[in-house]
This record gives structure tokens, C-alpha cells and sequence, in this order.
């Protein structure tokens, strides 16, 4: 299935995204991400049943139609944010570095959000999950998305600003 097709069918749900399912709140979009402790496919259960408006996975056979299988989650959830950010006015402000990164988004979004519909990651959301997290939060209203990008491997940065 293309992006746009995924992204067509969830638009009006993505700005409520779970990968979580111990946060989830009914009508989200529950995304099972692999990492190296865990398997949010072994979730997708409880994610439907906990009334999530959609499951992103892999390796899922299921009926429900509010299933949809692809080859690997994380990448979706990447594109489906990149897709959505190339549909929204926004400018982006993005903050990278050591140190600092946090307290700078904090005080830009105080500052701009005066005069502006601002959107800024929350917390340190600022990952290869969390920005696109972030991505998918921005509405046609916003000005402005203040963006706080961190690394934790060589390319992070990089693909995050991609």
C-alpha cells in the first residue's frame, strides 16, 4: 500500500498516534514499533481492543478492517509524517546540539507563541520516533513548529531533518 493510500485512509486520526498501548486512549492510531527489548506486534490485540482507530503493523493477519500490514512500521510512521509535513504551511525551526537544546525550544516557544499558532515537540520527544511523532501533531493552523532534534548514533540528525 502507497503512503498516500495509508495516509488518505488515517489523515483524520494522526494526530492522535500510540506506540504504547499502555497510553493508548481510545480512537488512537496505535503504531507497533520493533525495538530490542520489545515487539509492539505482540500488542496489536490489546491495541484493538483498547479501541485504537487503526493499527499500523507487520506479521499481523487479521480480518479487521482497521488493521493495516506493512513491511516494517517504523519506516511507515517515518513516511506517513514526512507525507503530512509536506501538506502543512509551517515553518520549522529545528534545534540541534550537546546541550541546550530543550530550554532553547522552551524559550522560542514562549516567545513565538505571542503572536503565532505555534507547535513545539513536547518534553524531548526528539528522536527518529518522536519527531515524527511531533510531525504528525502539526495542523494547517500552525505558523510555526519548533523542533528539537537529538542523536544518540552517527546520522540521526540527518535523517530527522529529512
Amino acid at each position: 500500500m502507497e503512503i498516500s493510500d495509508i495516509y488518505s485512509k488515517l489523515e483524520t486520526k494522526l494526530d492522535r498516534v500510540s506506540t504504547d498501548t499502555r497510553l493508548l486512549v481510545t480512537g488512537d492510531v496505535f503504531f507497533a514499533l520493533k525495538g530490542p527489548h520489545y515487539n509492539g506486534n505482540e500488542f496489536v490485540a490489546k491495541a484493538l481492543e483498547l479501541g485504537a482507530s487503526f493499527v499500523i503493523c507487520e506479521d499481523y493477519e487479521s480480518q479487521d478492517a482497521r488493521v493495516v500490514s506493512v513491511d516494517d512500521s517504523l519506516i511507515t510512521l517515518q513516511r506517513l509524517a514526512q507525507y503530512h509535513r509536506s501538506r502543512m504551511k509551517a515553518k520549522i525551526i529545528a534545534i540541534a546540539g550537546s546541550n541546550g537544546k530543550t530550554t532553547t525550544k522552551e524559550l522560542l516557544l514562549k516567545v513565538f507563541e505571542t503572536t503565532y499558532e505555534v507547535l513545539a515537540t513536547e518534553g524531548n520527544l526528539n528522536n527518529h520516533i518522536g519527531v515524527p511523532l511531533t510531525l504528525l501533531k502539526l495542523k494547517s493552523k500552525h505558523d510555526f513548529l519548533i523542533l528539537e532534534m537529538g542523536a544518540n548514533h552517527v546520522g540521526e540528525i540527518a535523517f530527522c531533518v529529512h
